[in-house]
């Protein structure tokens, strides 16, 4: 089954700064700010949210269908997406814009500062749902403010069941909008901070929430996940991981995870379980995109941890 993924992609400069910030900024002049910091490491990875979905959703042998936006200097990432044979015939190019970027520094007490420039993101509503037909799933992910309300209204008059996974984005909305978005939605995902900013800007109580969808999904970091189905929280553990080197693009790979079951018609115990698998396999490695097991090795693995196969 083809999942449609509408969110961002975005190019990631991550930088790093081998002092402290606080040994530069001077708390009594922060009105006037004008440092420089050397950054003597630095390296650009592919990511945005639609990416790393649909790069996790391929790596279990999934069918990712992108919907995004990029820039005039998109075509590096096209020809990635392309080479990793997922579809981009709903990508769209916006000439007059750059592809959505974020500016990382990172210093020595990984305390971070970020830019993040939104580019062709902002014109995200250019993109139609049912262009992308046949989809019998989606998510509908971080992206621009006006894409993200156009395609959850898309979704819902084709009767196509979606994920609701506001993430960063979720500050864009007030209670009444995120209530809309949670009438139309089939499921909801969101981290624990987020399900606290959701439940304060709706005034829903989790349960609530799940009572509007047919599931409703908090990751919970190292804490593993619940998921809350009809009137019954499912506790999911976390899968421990051999090391923590970046947590970059550990909820989309859990997303990932969560398509994938929905698409196979797993039962909720089991989809968060790969879910939660997908996540600890991403976190072992640098960047949203750079780890790559491949579909046996992630079939062992899950068998290693819980003691059955998914497949």
């Amino acid at each position: 089954m083809t999942s449609l993924i509408c969110g961002s992609l975005a190019f990631d400069t991550i930088m790093a700064f081998h002092g402290r910030f606080s040994e530069a900024l001077l708390a009594d002049q922060l009105h006037k700010i004008n440092v420089a910091f050397l950054v003597p490491s630095m390296r650009r990875e592919f990511g945005g949210c639609a990416g790393n979905i649909a790069y996790n959703l391929k790596l279990l042998d999934g069918d990712p269908l992108v919907m995004a936006t990029i820039g005039q200097d998109g075509d590096s990432y096209l020809e990635r997406l392309e080479a990793l044979d997922i579809t981009t015939r709903c990508i769209s190019m916006v000439p007059e814009a750059y592809t959505a970027q974020a500016f990382i520094t990172t210093d020595a007490g990984n305390n971070q500062i970020t830019a993040f420039h939104p580019g062709a993101m902002t014109e995200s509503h250019r993109n139609r749902v049912a262009d992308a037909a046949p989809v019998k799933l989606a998510i509908i992910a971080p992206d621009g403010r006006d894409g993200m309300v156009e395609h959850a209204r898309d979704c819902a008059e084709l009767g196509v069941p979606f994920i609701f996974d506001p993430g960063q984005g979720l500050p864009m909305f007030d209670g009444e909008e995120l209530r809309k978005f949670i009438r139309m939605a089939s499921y909801v995902a969101v981290n624990d901070y987020e399900a606290e900013l959701l439940t304060g800007r709706t005034g829903l109580s989790l349960e609530q929430i799940a009572s509007e969808v047919e599931a409703l999904v908090v990751t919970r970091g190292e804490l593993g996940a619940h998921i809350y189905t009809g009137e019954s929280r499912i506790e999911i553990p976390c899968v421990p991981v051999s090391a923590v080197v970046d947590p970059t693009g550990c909820g989309d790979a859990f997303r990932a995870g969560m398509l994938y079951g929905l698409a196979n018609d797993m039962d909720w115990e089991t989809t968060g379980r790969l879910a939660s698998l997908m996540g600890s396999i991403k976190i072992a490695h640098q960047g949203g995109q750079n780890h790559a097991p491949s579909v046996d090795e992630i079939g062992e693995r899950f068998h290693q941890a819980f003691g059955y196969r998914y497949i």
